[in-house]
């Protein structure tokens, strides 16, 4: 292993030649050490549970068309099982329907495999900070962000713990009234003008936007609305006001 190396990669292929190929593209990245290969689903797990803490990897990289168990079955297992180990797909080909497939299995990124190596090792030493690299791609292409936003309305609240809810890695699900409060932030309303719409009290909306900015990462609810309706979640009133909606204590 590269004496500095931070992401140590788990390769699971069902073809040798690309394996190797892998390797070459990785081999002069100090950062970037292969601790292991598997050519299945099936075989990636095993090599997990044998695996000593010297070679745990933080990032796997998965064929999504694995014979046997598919690569993206063996991403919801991974994911409940080793939910800090990111998972890097590659398919053949791009599609929106992989892209949001990907998406809801929990992998962090996806590619075709003819994504160049350069831009591969980026994509690694993001992920193995902790990023999801697939918001890049996934919520910028107009079906696959229609099919989110229909999925992300429908979702529990984030406290559900069933192990076969659908897992949307990239936000903490907001909750239908969240979304709520959201839309009439983005129609100017005060925070006393969304209690009295919603029938709630003020410091029930306060509570809800503190909850938003939380789940979102974000600072103010200019941010949060911007946030929001780039990414198709809330519409805009056409009697919307002009100006980012006034922040309130």
């Amino acid at each position: 292993m590269p004496p500095h190396a931070t992401i140590r990669l788990l390769l699971v292929d069902d073809h040798p030649l690309f394996r190797q190929g892998v390797r070459w593209a990785l081999a002069a990245e100090d950062d970037i050490s292969i601790v292991g290969e598997a050519a299945s689903g099936e075989a990636a797990l095993e090599w997990l549970e044998r695996a000593g803490s010297s070679q745990e990897p933080n990032v796997m990289l998965v064929d999504l068309n694995l014979p046997g168990m598919s690569g993206l079955d063996l991403t919801r297992q991974v994911r409940r099982q080793y939910p800090s180990l990111g998972v890097v797909m590659l398919s053949m080909h791009e599609s929106d329907e992989q892209a949001f497939n990907a998406l809801r299995a929990g992998a962090a990124a996806y590619r075709s495999k003819d994504v160049k190596p350069q831009a591969l090792v980026e994509i690694l030493r993001r992920v193995a900070r902790g990023e999801y690299v697939i918001n890049d791609v996934v919520l910028e292409e107009p079906r696959v962000a229609s099919r989110v936003l229909t999925q992300f309305r429908s979702l529990p609240q984030a406290t559900t713990t069933a192990p076969d809810a659908v897992d949307f890695p990239i936000f903490t699900p907001l909750s239908e009234r969240e979304i709520e409060v959201l839309e009439r932030i983005a129609a100017g309303g005060s925070n006393k003008e969304i209690a009295d719409a919603l029938s709630i009290s003020t410091q029930t909306v306060k509570n809800h936007i503190s909850s938003i900015l939380r789940k979102l990462s974000l600072n103010d609810r200019t941010q949060a609305v911007l946030f929001a309706l780039r990414r198709g979640w809330i519409e805009t009133p056409n009697e919307i006001r002009q100006g980012p909606p006034a922040e309130e204590e």
